[in-house]
């Protein structure tokens, strides 16, 4: 019941904040859980007698490599003033199709901190997840793998 509940969430926003609501395997939040702990060094007792940076790198846990990559990469954490030439410029290193990205907006016309961009080939937007969660601005940014059909529905939704 509390599972159904959650996901009637999945869309809106938490304060300030647009949140998306997944479904998943029990293991998988069990792992995503561990991984946060092992990153921020939370719950670590290391941590505490000896208190280093989080590592600059990829998370241990990091599921994005082994998702099938296509053309287009999904961008979250966006500051909502951004515009499609801060886009290009983040993505300079990386063939973009200029006229492919799509800044996710409301109904309403506000954004949602989102946009998808196409690159010229699956292998270009793997090598671009380099860039996934450094800044732009203040915002850290995260990469996904994204699809055709979901830029679609993203691009559909921002017109209504």
């Amino acid at each position: 019941m509390h599972v159904e509940f959650a996901l009637q969430r999945d869309r809106q926003n938490m304060g300030r904040r647009y949140v998306e609501v997944f479904r998943c395997k029990r293991q998988d939040y069990y792992n995503a859980v561990a991984a946060e702990v092992n990153y921020e060094g939370i719950y670590d007792t290391d941590y505490l007698e000896n208190p280093t940076p989080a590592p600059s790198g990829p998370k241990r846990f990091d599921d994005k490599d082994q998702m099938e990559f296509t053309e287009i990469l999904k961008m979250r954490g966006l500051p909502f003033s951004v515009k499609k030439p801060e886009i290009i410029e983040f993505f300079k290193e990386y063939e973009v199709v200029k006229d492919r990205i799509h800044i996710a907006c409301r109904p309403d016309g506000k954004a949602t901190g989102e946009a998808f961009v196409e690159f010229t080939s699956a292998e270009e937007a793997r090598r671009a997840m380099g860039k996934d969660k450094m800044t732009i601005g203040s915002r850290y940014v995260e990469l996904f793998p994204s699809t055709r059909d979901e830029a679609r529905r993203a691009e559909s939704r921002s017109r209504q």
